[in-house]
């Protein structure tokens, strides 16, 4: 979560284990892989030792264990998925037009769905529906905004990524808030479903959104709140086309509305 801090790193991992112990191993498996595979692969010393190579495998190991039995085949799935990732992130690093952001986590969990969708889907995990939800829960939604960043659907989850934020920078825990709340309004809409919006299903990609464009400039508040209202509106078209979404429309919100701020700036 942008976070170049360890004990940061250590109090979300702490997150993802109050959750579940299993994805917390398979997260730092996935983050250990990606990591040393950087590593032999011969990329810059200090962009591996800031994890500029690490998260995007972090978030496959979490995925492998959201989305797939936990067997040898998945394992095996991780590892390569891990190491695959390190080398998109790679390629986005040879311009200097868009961020890589999680694209490389997205576009490998992407193809491994779509691959096992049509060649072992016995490994994939039912997807059960969530019972229809009759009151809105909003410390809940807020928290779960937070948590699901990293697929965590749980209160303490939500708030250890919270604590883990701010310990390392106020801003970026001020607009991770301001990410987590905004969508919360999404409740007036009269067609929101309630149990995508308990489980903050509607509001993880604005957190990310928010961290990656605010600062402590106007423009950057007006970008985050841009970003936010724009995530929303992917996740929804998303997940209405059934499209597992993940962070795409976080990464989408942050390209599109640096694009747009860019040709902005360059008329003004």
């Amino acid at each position: 979560m942008f976070q170049n801090n360890a004990l940061s790193g250590g109090l979300m991992l702490l997150g993802i284990a109050f959750n579940s112990w299993q994805l917390a191993v398979l997260s730092v498996l996935g983050t250990v892989v990606s990591t040393l595979t950087a590593s032999l692969s011969g990329y810059d010393k200090e962009d591996i030792r800031n994890g500029l190579y690490g998260f995007n495998g972090t978030l496959v190991g979490i995925a492998i264990g959201v989305f797939m039995e936990i067997n040898v085949t998945s394992i095996l799935l991780l590892i390569s998925g891990s190491a695959f990732s390190t080398w998109v992130a790679r390629c986005f690093r040879y311009q200097n037009r868009v961020s890589g952001l999680t694209a490389p986590f997205i576009f490998v969990v992407w193809l491994l769905l779509v691959g096992c969708h049509y060649l072992y889907p016995s490994l994939l995990l039912s997807s059960s529906l969530e019972k229809p939800e009759l009151t809105m829960d909003i410390f809940r939604s807020f928290c779960l905004n937070i948590g699901q960043v990293m697929f965590q659907g749980n209160i303490l989850s939500g708030l250890f990524f919270l604590l883990g934020i701010l310990i390392n920078s106020r801003i970026n825990a001020l607009y991770t808030l301001t990410g987590a709340i905004l969508p919360l309004f999404m409740i007036l809409y009269p067609h929101t479903d309630l149990a995508t919006w308990n489980l903050g299903l509607l509001g993880y990609n604005g957190v990310l959104c928010a961290i990656a464009l605010g600062d402590k400039t106007g423009i950057g508040v007006v970008k985050a709140i841009f970003s936010i209202i724009l995530s929303i509106v992917l996740q929804l078209t998303g997940m209405h086309m059934g499209i597992v979404t993940l962070t795409a429309p976080f990464v989408f919100s942050v390209w599109i509305t640096g694009g747009l701020f860019s040709v902005f700036r360059s008329k003004s």
